[in-house]
């Protein structure tokens, strides 16, 4: 009787850890297709709400479920991150849309996007224009960004242009880190910012900025674009696209999955998912800042239609010398990964 149950057990005991091990490993379809299992990827700022659904692929092991193995290397910097890819150490990039169609000579392709807006807040200081009426009174001030020549600049610049003033009219600061930007508002030092949540959302929850553009919220990019904005999104060299078609779309697949659990999830779902050192010591403030870039968040990873022409506007406006012709555009993205998987998860 004890031999019997103790073959009972170990029978349940056994099935179970077989259930456990199919549920982890991939399965053969997933990996007969992959021409390279294990990825480097590399990414800028990786704690940034704008690569949460990467975040929540690799913590909730989608890719895993992929048979995938990704590696993710963290360069703080969007311009830092590109070259390190392009210098040959990884795979993929995790970084802004813009950068396929600014590095010239070098071809790289979007395969899925992230967000669909550039999760940029532009304000102005309550302490040095309190007064603020109109956008023309930023005529001879301080304007801080988070770093030139990206997304933030891009916003500001957009903001300025809207109301006529001229770059020569104003100070650009660039202001790097989160804190930096912070300090440099409330001492004075920039009379207006254009930077990314947690900061802006702190900021405007304490009454130091007035929030005069907005890029977090779909209205906001229309408003200042005139058309959806993409930003965050997972590119590569266009050889390594089309080489590895099945990788880019397990890539994808692991994704899109993970946009379509941030379609329902909630602060609890967070709080259990994203590692505690993404909130920086604030939880309270990273879900009040998730909540205000929440619809910016792709719901299906699909570059939106005439996205990427206006992202083409909005950098000639940064950079007047550049020229694009339809091909560049083309060659810039690919939305065939991304309906697949949108199929797949009925995203």
């Amino acid at each position: 009787m004890a031999q019997a149950s103790f073959n009972r057990r170990h029978t349940l005991t056994l099935a179970a850890a077989l259930a456990c091990s199919a549920a982890m490993a991939p399965s053969r379809a997933a990996t007969a297709k992959l021409e390279k299992s294990s990825i480097q990827m590399v990414v800028a700022g990786r704690t940034a709400l704008q690569h949460l659904p990467l975040n929540i692929a690799d913590q909730l092991g989608f890719f895993r479920q992929e048979g995938l193995s990704v590696a993710i290397v963290d360069a703080g910097h969007a311009a830092r991150a590109m070259q390190l890819m392009l210098d040959g150490g990884f795979d993929a990039c995790a970084g802004p849309y813009e950068h396929t169609l600014i590095w010239p000579g070098r071809t790289q392709q979007s395969f899925v996007v992230q967000t669909r807006t550039p999760q940029v807040a532009f304000g102005v200081s309550m302490r040095t224009l309190a007064g603020f009426k109109s956008l023309a009174d930023l005529k001879g001030r301080r304007i801080g960004l988070a770093q030139s020549g990206t997304v933030d600049a891009m916003v500001t610049m957009q903001v300025l242009a809207q109301a006529g003033i001229r770059l020569d009219d104003v100070s650009l600061v660039e202001l790097g880190t989160s804190p930096s930007a912070v300090t440099a508002l409330r001492s004075g030092v920039v009379d207006a910012l254009g930077h990314f949540d947690p900061v802006m959302t702190m900021m405007e929850q304490k009454g130091e900025v007035r929030i005069i553009a907005d890029t977090r919220t779909l209205k906001g990019t229309l408003d200042l674009f005139g058309g959806l904005m993409p930003s965050a999104c997972l590119y590569a060299p266009i050889d390594f696209v089309q080489k590895h078609p099945g990788t880019c779309q397990a890539l994808t697949h692991g994704i899109v999955h993970a946009l379509k659990w941030l379609q329902t999830a909630g602060p609890a779902d967070l709080i259990k998912t994203v590692p505690d050192h993404f909130f920086q010591g604030d939880r309270a403030l990273y879900l009040a800042s998730f909540m205000k870039v929440r619809e910016s968040i792709s719901p299906d990873g699909l570059m939106p239609a005439e996205a990427a022409q206006t992202a083409q506007r909005s950098l000639m406006g940064l950079h007047p010398s550049m020229r694009f012709d339809a091909a560049a555009i083309s060659r810039s993205f690919t939305n065939e990964f991304a309906r697949r998987a949108k199929d797949r998860f009925k995203a």
